[in-house]
C-alpha cells in the first residue's frame, strides 16, 4: 500500500486492534498517537476501497480526529462535524469500525454522521454549514441545565462560503457563547503555518495565560481615557492577527488560535489542551490540513478522492464500470453548451458543484460566463435573479435536495417578480448511497405551489435535451426540469434539441382500458407494466406528461374519459403532480365515480440508503408496483390474471 507513514519512535504493536471507544484511546501515551494515527488512515482507506464514499476529506482529519477525542471527553463533549464527509475516522473509533465495510450499503452505516446511529453523533449533517448553529443551540441549552461540558465543531474551509455560517459565529460572538470552533482549513490556507515561529504563536495565544494577560490589559485599558483604549486595543489585535490572518473570525467575536499543522499531533494536542482548560467564550481554532493526506493517489488527483467508488489500495485504481449510456449530468451540460453558442445571453451557476452539475463543461467553453458561487444556494438563486433582471437567460444548476436550501429565494426573489431563471435540478428523485438527506423528493412539491412556474420533468435524456432548449426560449416567467442521478435509457440522442409546447404532453401508446399518466423517469417501467396489463387483458395507453406545471388539462380530460383506470406516475413526495391532476379532476366535476384514479408517488417517509432500483420497488413505483396499483383499483386479484404482485 502506497501511504506514508511517519516514523513514531513507538512500539510497532498494532494499536487500533485495542481501541474499541474513545475511552480506550485515551488511555493511550501521547507518544503512540502517530502509530495510531498511521493504522486508522490505513484502516479507512481499506474500508472505503471496499465500499466507495468519501475519502479525501477523512484522510485529511486522521491526526486532528485523534487528537479531538484524545483531549475530549466524548461523547458527553459534544463533537459536531460539518457535513460529515470527513467522519469515517471517526467512526472507526467510536465504535464502529465492526461495521464500516457497511458504509452506504443497505442496511449499513450512513455516508454521514447520524444521531440514531451512535451517541458519538450529536447532531446529523448531510448538508454543508450547519455546525456553528447548532453547535450554538447545544451550548446555549448546556448553560441553561447549568452544565460544563464543551462543544465543539469542525467546519471546512468550504463550508464556510455559506451565510449561515457566519451567522451563527455573529450570533455566538454576540452572546459570548462558550463554544469551540475547529476551521478545518484543507484547500486554500488563510496562513499558512510555517516554521517554529507560528509553531510557537499557536501554542502561546491558545494558552490560558496569554488569554489571561489579554483580559487583564483590557481591563486596564478601559480605565485609560478612551483614545488610549481605542490605541491599546487595535495594538492588541494588530500584534496577533498580522501573523494568524484571524483578524475576521475576531471581528465577528471569536477569540483565534492558529494556524495550527493539523498533521502534527505534537502540535495539534497541546493547543487542543490549552483550549479545551480555557474558559473563554467562543475560540476559532485555524488547522491547516491537507485533503487525502498519507494516501499518494489521493493526494495526486484533482478532486484529492473526495468522492470515489470501490478501487485498488495499491494502484489507486477506481473500478468503474463502462456507462451503457451517457450520464444525465453529463447529457445537460453539452445541451446547455449548444443553446450558448447560438445565445450569448446564456449563463450557467452552480454552487460548489461544477463537475456534479455538469457546468464545468460550459465553463470549459464560456469560462466568462460560468460562474461557481461556492457552497450558497441562497445567494446563488438570488445572484441568477439579478442576470434575470438584467436580461441575461441564467442556468442555475442545483441539485434538487440543495435546492430545498434556498426556497425564500425562490419564492421572493425569483417567482413573485416572475424573473425568468431557469433551474437545472439535477439528481431528481432516489439517489441511492447517499440516502434521505440527498434525494430528490420535495422540488415537484414545494415548485408547483408557486404561481406562474413551469415545471418540466423529462423521461430520458432525449427529452432533457428538447427541455434545456425549451428553457432556454422560455421568458415568461422562471422555469425549471427535473432529471434523475446516474445513465440515461440509451435511446438515440437528436443533434438538437427542439423547444416544447409549453404545458402539453404526449400519449406514447394507445389503448382503452387503463391509463398511465407518467412524470420523469418512470416510462420505462410504465411501458414494462403496460406490456404485463396486456397479457392480462387490459389495453393499457402510456402518456407522458411531460410538465408538472402547467398541466395538460386537455390530454387529463381525454385519459379520464376514456378509461376505467387512471395512474398516475411520478419520482416525487405527495403534493406534486398527482395531486395538480386530481384536484383538477375534482374541479372538473370528474372524479365521480365513474374514473378510478390512483396516484403513485414517493411514500410520506425519509427511506433509507438501497440501490436506487430497490428503493423505487420497495416505494412502488417499478412495473410491478403499477401493475398491483392497476389492480387494487380495479378491485381484482393479481394471482387471478396470472401476474404476481
Amino acid at each position: 500500500m502506497k501511504t506514508r507513514e511517519k516514523a513514531t519512535g513507538s512500539s510497532s504493536t498494532p494499536l487500533l486492534d485495542d481501541v474499541k471507544t474513545p475511552c480506550d484511546l485515551r488511555r493511550l501515551p501521547q507518544s503512540s498517537l502517530q502509530q495510531f494515527g498511521d493504522e486508522l488512515r490505513r484502516e479507512t482507506i481499506n474500508a472505503v476501497s471496499v465500499t466507495g464514499g468519501h475519502l479525501g476529506a477523512g484522510l485529511g482529519v486522521v491526526e486532528l480526529t485523534v487528537a479531538l477525542h484524545y483531549i475530549f471527553n466524548t461523547p458527553d463533549d459534544r463533537l459536531i462535524w460539518d457535513v460529515g464527509h470527513q467522519a469515517y475516522p471517526h467512526k472507526i473509533i467510536t465504535g464502529r469500525r465492526d461495521r464500516i465495510r457497511t458504509l452506504r450499503q443497505p442496511g449499513g452505516l450512513s455516508g454521514f454522521t447520524k444521531r440514531t446511529e451512535s451517541p458519538y453523533d450529536p447532531f446529523g449533517a448531510a448538508h454543508s454549514s450547519t455546525s456553528v448553529s447548532a453547535g450554538l443551540g447545544m451550548s446555549v441549552a448546556r448553560d441553561l441545565k447549568g452544565e460544563k461540558n464543551n462543544v465543539i465543531c469542525v467546519i471546512g474551509d468550504g463550508a464556510m462560503s455559506a451565510g449561515m455560517a457566519y451567522e451563527a459565529m455573529n450570533n455566538a460572538g454576540t452572546r459570548d457563547a462558550r463554544l469551540i470552533v475547529i476551521l478545518n482549513d484543507n484547500d486554500m490556507s488563510i496562513a499558512p503555518p510555517t516554521g517554529a515561529l507560528s509553531k510557537y504563536l499557536a501554542r502561546t495565544t491558545s494558552s490560558g495565560t496569554y488569554i489571561h494577560l489579554r483580559d487583564i490589559a483590557k481591563q486596564l485599558a478601559r480605565k485609560l481615557p478612551k483614545q488610549w483604549e481605542r490605541r491599546a486595543a487595535r495594538f492588541e489585535e494588530m500584534s496577533r492577527t498580522y501573523w494568524s490572518g484571524g483578524a475576521l473570525f475576531e471581528e465577528l467575536g471569536f477569540f483565534y488560535v492558529g494556524p495550527v499543522d493539523g498533521h502534527d499531533l505534537d502540535q495539534l494536542v497541546p493547543v487542543l489542551r490549552n483550549v479545551r482548560d480555557t474558559k473563554q467564550g467562543p475560540i476559532l481554532v485555524h488547522v491547516v490540513t491537507k485533503k487525502g493526506k498519507g494516501y499518494e493517489p489521493a493526494e495526486a488527483a484533482a478532486d484529492k478522492y473526495h468522492g470515489v467508488v470501490k478501487f485498488d489500495v495499491i494502484s489507486g485504481a477506481q473500478v468503474k464500470p463502462k456507462p451503457a449510456a451517457p450520464a444525465y449530468t453529463r447529457i445537460f451540460g453539452e445541451s446547455l453548451v449548444a443553446e450558448a453558442r447560438k445565445d450569448s445571453r446564456i449563463v450557467a451557476i452552480t454552487a460548489a458543484m461544477p463537475e456534479g452539475t455538469g457546468v464545468d463543461l460550459f465553463a470549459r467553453e464560456f469560462p466568462d460566463r460560468a460562474f461557481d458561487v461556492g457552497i450558497a444556494e441562497q445567494h446563488a438563486v438570488t445572484f441568477a435573479a439579478g442576470l434575470a433582471a438584467e436580461g441575461m437567460k441564467p442556468f442555475a444548476a442545483i441539485y434538487s435536495t440543495f435546492l430545498q436550501r434556498a426556497f425564500d429565494q425562490v419564492v421572493h426573489d425569483v417567482a413573485i417578480q416572475r424573473l425568468p431563471v431557469r433551474f437545472a435540478i439535477d439528481r431528481a428523485g432516489y439517489v441511492g448511497a447517499d440516502g434521505p438527506t440527498h434525494a430528490g423528493s420535495f422540488d415537484i412539491t414545494f415548485l408547483s405551489c408557486l404561481p406562474g412556474f413551469t415545471i418540466m420533468a423529462p423521461a430520458d435524456e432525449a427529452e432533457l435535451r428538447h427541455m434545456v432548449a425549451t428553457a432556454a426560449m422560455h421568458d415568461d416567467g422562471p422555469c425549471a426540469f427535473r432529471y434523475p442521478r446516474g445513465e440515461g435509457s440509451g435511446v438515440m440522442l437528436p443533434a438538437e434539441g427542439t423547444p416544447l409546447a409549453i404545458g402539453k404532453g404526449r400519449i406514447v401508446r394507445e389503448g382503452s382500458a387503463v391509463a398511465l399518466l407518467s412524470l420523469g423517469g418512470r416510462l420505462a417501467d410504465c411501458l414494462q407494466a403496460a406490456d404485463q396489463l396486456a397479457a392480462a387483458g387490459l389495453s393499457t395507453t402510456i402518456a407522458d406528461a411531460r410538465f408538472a406545471k402547467p398541466i395538460d388539462q386537455d390530454l387529463i380530460r381525454q385519459l379520464a374519459r376514456h378509461h376505467e383506470v387512471l395512474i398516475t406516475v411520478e419520482e416525487g413526495a405527495i403534493g406534486g403532480f398527482g395531486c395538480q391532476v386530481m384536484q383538477f379532476l375534482n374541479t372538473e366535476g370528474m372524479l365521480d365515480g365513474r374514473i378510478r384514479m390512483r396516484s403513485l408517488f414517493m411514500p410520506d417517509e425519509f427511506a433509507e440508503q438501497d440501490k436506487p432500483a430497490s428503493m423505487y420497488a420497495n416505494a412502488g413505483l417499478d412495473a410491478r408496483g403499477i401493475v398491483a396499483a392497476v389492480f387494487r383499483a380495479l378491485g381484482r386479484e393479481i394471482r387471478a390474471a396470472g401476474l404476481h404482485a
